[in-house]
């Protein structure tokens, strides 16, 4: 449960320049969009009106085939249970997240089946109920029928209705992927605004000098700018208010990638995989995959838990309230014996980083000696360090230092688990330095966390920890933040025998 943070290698550590040393105690956050989040997503209206436009379509289809089925005395309770059995049956299908080209031949089997499997049963529930009234093939077959034509032509005229929108205003979209592919796939969707997306900018997979790119298009797309840095992409997503990214290569292939991936999935942008990225697994296209004027095209599934929110603040809440009434004991042992050993000012005070890259100040126990010639903003603090008494080498080995951090869990500046806050000057160099350092504050800074328990503390890689930090905000689960505490107990245990 340290907070202290270094490179693979003593020789590698980052060390401040030595003009930089004597500057301002303090070093504040860097507010550039180098690490900051998106703004808040302000699309995403249109899609929601089309899913509710179909909704609406597949329900007025079922009230308007029922009376063929079930009479012209249908009762409203029938419907009830008709209605939403047959939308779970479309969510089940994927008929609710249409492609970029949405086709009602495509879906047609879908929605046959679906209707079938629909009206079948309501024939068999209601032959159980009422023998007498059991419903001749030649009126099931029908009411299919009926149900069938209503859903296909309503549906037809929400997706021309899409496309004529879509050509009248199309989405700013952003092209992820080398060239020549990426300027092609743009070419294609400027040339076919159908689709619905506009491409104004290029961004390549990997940072590149920024040049030239001399591929086989012409036209507008050749003129698209080449987005190499966070900040340029940034500036594009608020100035064109983005609401698309298509990747033509794998988004998690690459640490830079899926940093991309996150930003865009934060900002509330749609992911398209389109070209040799739409295969799963390496494997060609599934048969009839969408498609972006010949480019195989999907959509990513970019909707996991999301990380954190008041089920983890009541977790926090009902295990560090009573966890801090029961350490009063020996947090006051703590406070007697460092005061004893180094003097006042028991406890210590630094500003970190913590989820949005909002400061807080983090408490500890003192483990150091005061030094005039230490930055604690801009020193990096290893175990060796000579200004550690042997209190507070104590104080280390065994955690006790981050005792006072329950204090922080309760004032919600900082959760029991999740990724280990750093100093504003060092979140500056990480996230320049690390692709996927600067997505770890999507979530509240945590006393232990999936790099800690996996070993990552003290003088180790902050590659490795930002990939670990940002697995458990992608997979976090309650059951994942008690597991991570169980062994995290379990090694301050085997640390304290040792």
């Amino acid at each position: 449960m340290t907070t202290e943070s270094a490179d693979t290698h003593p020789s590698t550590r980052v060390r401040p320049p030595a003009a930089a040393r004597p500057a301002a105690p303090m070093v504040r956050p860097p507010r550039g969009p180098q690490w900051q989040p998106l703004p808040p997503p302000r699309a995403g209206r249109g899609r929601r009106r089309r899913v509710a436009c179909l909704v609406a379509v597949d329900a007025l289809a079922v009230v308007g085939a029922a009376p063929l089925a079930l009479g012209p005395g249908i009762r409203p309770a029938a419907l009830g249970a008709l209605v939403p059995a047959l939308l779970l049956l479309h969510v089940q299908a994927g008929l609710y997240r249409p492609g970029p080209a949405p086709s009602v031949l495509q879906d047609l089997p879908a929605l046959l089946g679906r209707a079938l499997v629909c009206w079948c049963t309501a024939a068999g529930l209601l032959a159980a109920v009422t023998p007498g009234q059991a419903l001749p093939l030649a009126t099931l077959g029908g009411t299919v029928a009926a149900h069938s034509l209503l859903v296909c032509g309503g549906r037809s005229m929400v997706h021309r209705a899409r496309r004529n929108l879509a050509r009248r205003r199309p989405r700013a979209t952003l092209v992820v992927g080398p060239d020549p592919a990426a300027r092609q796939l743009a070419a294609a969707l400027l040339a076919h605004p159908e689709y619905g997306m506009r491409p104004v900018g290029l961004v390549p997979p990997a940072p590149v000098v920024p040049g030239p790119a001399e591929v086989p298009t012409g036209g507008a797309a050749r003129a698209l700018p080449r987005l190499t840095s966070f900040q340029d992409i940034t500036r594009s997503v608020i100035a064109n208010t983005v609401r698309d990214a298509v990747f033509t290569v794998p988004p998690y292939g690459d640490p830079h990638t899926a940093a991309l991936l996150r930003r865009f999935v934060d900002q509330g942008s749609a992911i398209w995989l389109a070209g040799a990225a739409a295969g799963r697994e390496g494997r060609p296209p599934e048969p009839g995959t969408d498609h972006l004027w010949g480019f195989a095209c999907r959509p990513l599934d970019t909707t996991p838990p999301r990380p954190g929110g008041r089920r983890k603040r009541a977790l926090d809440l009902a295990l560090a309230g009573p966890a801090l009434l029961a350490a009063a004991p020996l947090l006051l042992g703590c406070a007697l014996a460092v005061r004893l050993a180094d003097g006042p000012g028991v406890l210590f005070r630094q500003e970190r980083i913590g989820r949005g890259g909002r400061p807080f100040t983090l408490l500890k126990f003192r483990t150091l000696r005061p030094d005039d010639d230490h930055d604690p903003s801009t020193s990096w603090t290893v175990p060796d360090d000579g200004r550690t008494s042997r209190v507070g080498r104590l104080l280390r080995r065994t955690a006790l230092d981050e005792l006072p951090q329950l204090w922080n869990v309760l004032r919600g500046d900082m959760s029991l688990v999740g990724p280990r806050p750093e100093r504003p000057f060092f979140v500056e160099r990480f996230s320049r330095q690390y692709p996927e350092y600067a997505a770890r504050h999507r979530m509240p800074a945590g006393l232990t966390g999936l790099a800690q328990v996996h070993g990552l503390r003290g003088d180790t890689s902050i590659e490795d920890r930002a990939r670990f930090d940002n697995l458990y905000i992608d997979s976090w689960s309650l059951g994942q933040d008690l597991r991570i505490l169980l062994r995290t107990a379990g090694s301050l245990l085997r640390r304290e025998r040792g």
